[in-house]
C-alpha cells in the first residue's frame, strides 16, 4: 500500500479511538458585558486555543462550554470593537468564568502560539512577535500572502513579479526562515530565487511572526525566525456558518473568489474552502504592461475532525495550485518588451502586440506549482498533563516550461515528497515549572522529471528531541530550552553521455553530472529570556538563542544554470552549518493616550553560506554552461556575518478620542559580512530602511446600518540602501522613495446588527509612483534601450475592491 493511502486509513481510524482517554465532564460557562456599561456582548467569542474548543455569547451574554477536559489552559475572548483579552483558566468540575471587555481603544493584546510549548500571549513571549489579525489582512490590499503581511515591521518580501514573494525577516530569508502552516513545517523547495510560499492566501485568518531563532522548536532552518499562518479556529457549538469573498484590483485586473462553510455539531466539526484568483500583467508609469506578470491559481483546502472531553483529532488537507509567468524583461531597441515564439520549428524573439499585454494569457517562459498536503493533528488530554501528536504528507511538484518551439516540454521538472512529525508531551507542573519534551523531524525525498537538472535526487531524514520549560513568578515570566538534532543527506549520482543524455550507469558516462555523497549534521540549539512587568504598563523583555542551519540541497550540490539568478551555481559538499547567536531585547509601554514597543536584536552567524564568483585562470569570468548559453559561475562558500538592527512602533490614541490612531514604525537593519573586501562587506537582500506613518479614524457604528467603519492613510517611506553587496554586480545601491496609501470600509448590517455585507476599499500607491523595491529581482532585468534604464520596475497605482458576504 502507498503511503497516502496508508496515511489516509491510518488517520480515519484516529479519529474513533479517542473515546479511550474521555474524562469527567467538566464545564466552563460565564458572561461577557461592556467593561463601561455592563450591558450584555451578543456573539461574543470565548476560544480555548490548546483545546480547539469555541462558544458564542447569546443575547444574555451568556455561554457554556460543556465535555472539557480538567486542567489549566489559556482562554481567548474576542469581540469586534472591544480589546482581545487572554487569560488561564483552571477548568475542574463546573467551572465558571465571567469577563469585561473594554472598548478597543489600544490594539488587540492577540494570542501567540508559534515558537512555544503552549499558548502563550504575545506580550509574555520574550522572543519578538508579531501577530497579523483577520482585520488587519482584510484591510490590506495584496497579491499574494506574503504580500499581505510585508508591511510588518522587521518583515519584507523578495519578490519576482505580483506573482512570487519570499519572506525576509530581520534581513535574511531563503531556507533560514521557517514557514508553518496550521503549526506544520511547510517544505516546497524554498532555497529557490523563483519558489514563492504555497498556501492559499484566502485560507490564512492571522500570521504569527517570530523574529528570532526558531531551531529549539522546529529544527534546522530557523535562524532567522518563524512564520506561522492559520486557518480560521473550529466554531462555537451547534452553528454551521460560511461566507463568500471577492476581490478586484485595478492594476492587473485582478480578480479573486473564494467560498468557505464550517459547522459544529455535538464535537463533529469540518471547515472546507474553494478559492481562485487570476490577474494579468500589471502595468507602470515607465514600463506600461509588463509583458508575462499575470498568474493564476485554483486552492482548496479543509478539514473534518472530532473534539471531545479527551482532546481533539483533526484530519485536514489543502492543494495550492498557480500557474505564473515568469518575466524576463528584454526589450528591443524601442522598448517593446520580446517574447518567444516558434518560427518554423526554431525559437525567435519577437516584439509584443498590444493583444499580448491585455487580458490573462501567459507566455513562456512559465512556472507551474502543484503542492498537496494531507495531515493529521492530534490532542489527547490526560488527568494532569496532555499530548500532542502530528503526522503530515506533502507533495511539491515544481514544473518550468521555457520552449517556444514545444510548450508542454518541461525543462525543469521537480517533486518533492516529505513526511512531517511532530509529538511533545506537556507534563504536569513540576515546583512551579510548566515543562515540555518533544521530538519533531521529517523525511524527504526529491525526483527529478524534466529535460534539465540543477540539483540531484536525494533523500533526506532528520529528527530533533527538545525540552523547554517556563515558570512565572509573580510579575516575572522565564522560559527556555535545549534541543539536539541530526540530520542526514544522500545524494544519487548522475551522469552524461556522448549523446548529452543522462544516465545513472557510470560505464555509459562521458561526463560526471553529479557525484553521489552523503552528509551528515548535528547541533545543538537552544534559548533562555524573560519577561518582566514593571506595572500594568510597561514591560520589558529579553532573550538569548542560539540557532542553526544544516546546508540544502542546492548549496551542497547544485550543478547547473539558475534562469531567475542568471548564473551557472556549483555546490559544495564540504559546508559546515550556519550557526547563530542572537541577543534580543524590547520594551512594551500602553497608555489610553499611547502603545510604544521597541525591539533591538544582534545575530553573530557562523559558517554563512553564500555564493561566490569563479574567476579563471586568465583572471577573466569562469563561465559555465552551453557553447552558446554561457554565464558566470557561483560556487558556494562560507565565511562569518552579524546582523543587527531593531524596530520601534508608536500609536497614538488620545483619550477620549478613542476613534482617533496615529500610528507609525520604523524598521531598520544591518548586514555585515566579517573579514572580506569591501564589495562584499554587506549581505545581498538587505531591506532598506522603513519608516511608516498611518492615520485612522475608527467608529464602532454610523447610523442604523453601519458598524465597524474605519477610514485611514498611510505613508511609507522606504530610505535609500546603499549598503550594498556590490561583488560580481550582484546588487546596486537604491534610492529612496514613499507610496502613499487610502483606504476606507466597514459593515453593513441589517436593523439587530448581524452583518450582511463587508465592503473593503484599499488604494495603493495612489500618486502612481514610479520607483524599484531593492528586493525586487526583476530590478536586474536587462536595460530599456530606449529609456537606459537598467530592469524593470514596480506595479504603479492599484484600487482594491473587497466585498465579503457571511450566511449562517
Amino acid at each position: 500500500m502507498s503511503f497516502p493511502k496508508y496515511f489516509l486509513l491510518w488517520a480515519a481510524l484516529l479519529l474513533n479511538v479517542g473515546n479511550a482517554f474521555s474524562q469527567a465532564s467538566n464545564t466552563l460557562s460565564g458572561t461577557i458585558t461592556d467593561g463601561q456599561t455592563n450591558a450584555p456582548l451578543i456573539g461574543a467569542t470565548i476560544y480555548l486555543t490548546d483545546l480547539k474548543r469555541a462558544a458564542s455569547t447569546d443575547l444574555n451574554g451568556h455561554y457554556q462550554l460543556d465535555n472539557l477536559p480538567r486542567g489549566r489552559f489559556l482562554a481567548q475572548v474576542r469581540y469586534v470593537g472591544y480589546i482581545t483579552k487572554a487569560l488561564p483558566v483552571t477548568i475542574n468540575g463546573a467551572t465558571t468564568f465571567n469577563l469585561a471587555l473594554a472598548p478597543s481603544v489600544v490594539e488587540v493584546r492577540a494570542v501567540v502560539v508559534t515558537g512555544v510549548s503552549s499558548s502563550t500571549e504575545a506580550r509574555l513571549n520574550p522572543v519578538a512577535t508579531t501577530v497579523v489579525g483577520r482585520e488587519q489582512l482584510d484591510r490590506t490590499s495584496s497579491t499574494n500572502v506574503i504580500d499581505a503581511i510585508a508591511k510588518t515591521p522587521g518583515v519584507a518580501q523578495i519578490s519576482t513579479g505580483a506573482g512570487i514573494s519570499k519572506p525576509v525577516i530581520r534581513g535574511l530569508g531563503f531556507n533560514r526562515i521557517i514557514t508553518l502552516n496550521d503549526g506544520i513545517k511547510q517544505e516546497g523547495q524554498q532555497w529557490g530565487d523563483e519558489h514563492g510560499i504555497e498556501i492559499d492566501e484566502y485560507s490564512v485568518d492571522r500570521a504569527e511572526i517570530v523574529k528570532g531563532p526558531g531551531s529549539l522548536m522546529y529544527g534546522s532552518d530557523g535562524i532567522a525566525g518563524v512564520l506561522n499562518f492559520l486557518t480560521p479556529d473550529p466554531i462555537a457549538e451547534g452553528k454551521v456558518i460560511g461566507n463568500l469573498s471577492t476581490n478586484y484590483q485595478t492594476n492587473n485586473n485582478l480578480l479573486g473568489y473564494s467560498a468557505y462553510n464550517a459547522g459544529n455539531l455535538n464535537g463533529f466539526n469540518w471547515a472546507a474552502r474553494l478559492s481562485q484568483k487570476v490577474a494579468g500583467n500589471y502595468r507602470n508609469e515607465v514600463d506600461g504592461r509588463v509583458y508575462n506578470s499575470g498568474f493564476r491559481e485554483t486552492n482548496a483546502n479543509g478539514y473534518v475532525g472530532l473534539n471531545k472531553s479527551w482532546g481533539y483529532s483533526h484530519l485536514a488537507f489543502s492543494t495550492f495550485n498557480q500557474t505564473v509567468g515568469l518575466v524576463e524583461g528584454k526589450r528591443d531597441e524601442e522598448g517593446t518588451f520580446l517574447k518567444l515564439v516558434n518560427r518554423n520549428g526554431e525559437a525567435e524573439e519577437e516584439p509584443v502586440t498590444n493583444d499580448d499585454l491585455k487580458g490573462y494569457g501567459l507566455g513562456i517562459p512559465q512556472q507551474r506549482i502543484n503542492h498537496f498536503r494531507v495531515a493529521s493533528q492530534n490532542n489527547l488530554v490526560f488527568d494532569r498533563s496532555r499530548l500532542t501528536f502530528n503526522l503530515a504528507w506533502q507533495q511539491n511538484l515544481r514544473r518550468e516550461y521555457g520552449n517556444p518551439v514545444d510548450t508542454d516540454e518541461e525543462e525543469l521538472a521537480m517533486r518533492l515528497n516529505t513526511v512531517n512529525y511532530d509529538v511533545k508531551y506537556f507534563l504536569s507542573q513540576l515546583a512551579g515549572w510548566e515543562p515540555t519534551i518533544g521530538v519533531n523531524g521529517m523525511v524527504q525525498q526529491n525526483r527529478n522529471e524534466g529535460e534539465e537538472v540543477i540539483i540531484p535526487e536525494y533523500r533526506l531524514w532528520d529528527a530533533g528531541v527538545f525540552a523547554y520549560l517556563k515558570r512565572e513568578f509573580g510579575p516575572l515570566h522565564l522560559s527556555g530550552g535545549l534541543r539536539y538534532d541530526y540530520r542526514s543527506v544522500t545524494s544519487d549520482a548522475l551522469f552524461l553521455t556522448d549523446e548529452d543524455e543522462f544516465t545513472t550507469d557510470p560505464s555509459a558516462a562521458s561526463e560526471t553530472k553529479f557525484d553521489a555523497f552523503t552528509s551528515t549534521f548535528s547541533n545543538i540549539s537552544g534559548s533562555v529570556g524573560a519577561t518582566y512587568s514593571l506595572n500594568e504598563r510597561l514591560t520589558v523583555k529579553a532573550n538569548l538563542a542560539r540557532g542553526f542551519r544544516s546546508p540544502n540541497i542546492a548549496e551542497l550540490a547544485s550543478n547547473g544554470r539558475h534562469e531567475g539568478t542568471f548564473r551557472y551555481e556549483v555546490g559544495n559538499t564540504d559546508l559546515n552549518p550556519e550557526t547563530s547567536l542572537q541577543f534580543d531585547a524590547g520594551l512594551t509601554y500602553d497608555t489610553k493616550h499611547i502603545t510604544l514597543g521597541l525591539n533591538g536584536f544582534r545575530n553573530n552567524i557562523q559558517n554563512y553560506i553564500f555564493a561566490q564568483k569563479l574567476t579563471s585562470v586568465l583572471g577573466g569570468d569562469s563561465l559555465s554552461g552551453e557553447a552558446d548559453d554561457l554565464a558566470p559561475t557561483f560556487k558556494y562558500v562560507q565565511g562569518d556575518a552579524y546582523v543587527y538592527g531593531g524596530e520601534f512602533i508608536i500609536d497614538i490614541h488620545p483619550h477620549p478620542l478613542d476613534w482617533l490612531h496615529l500610528e507609525n514604525s520604523f524598521s531598520w537593519v544591518r548586514s555585515i559580512q566579517k573579514d572580506v573586501p569591501q564589495d562584499m562587506k554587506y549581505l545581498p537582500f538587505t531591506p532598506a530602511p522603513r519608516l511608516s506613518s498611518e492615520l485612522r479614524v475608527s467608529f464602532p457604528k454610523a447610523g442604523n446600518n453601519i458598524r465597524n467603519w474605519y477610514a485611514k492613510a498611510e505613508l511609507e517611506n522606504y530610505f535609500a540602501q546603499n549598503k550594498v553587496y556590490t561583488a560580481f554586480d550582484t546588487e546596486t545601491p537604491t534610492p529612496g522613495y514613499s507610496l502613499l496609501n487610502l483606504g476606507i470600509g466597514g459593515n453593513l448590517t441589517n436593523a439587530a446588527g448581524k452583518t450582511r455585507l463587508s465592503v473593503y476599499l484599499i488604494g495603493n500607491n495612489i500618486l502612481d509612483k514610479t520607483y524599484q523595491s531593492h528586493l525586487s529581482r526583476l530590478k536586474y532585468a536587462p536595460e530599456n534601450p530606449a529609456t537606459g534604464r537598467t530592469g524593470v520596475y514596480n506595479m504603479g497605482r492599484n484600487i482594491s475592491l473587497k466585498v465579503m458576504v457571511p450566511f449562517g
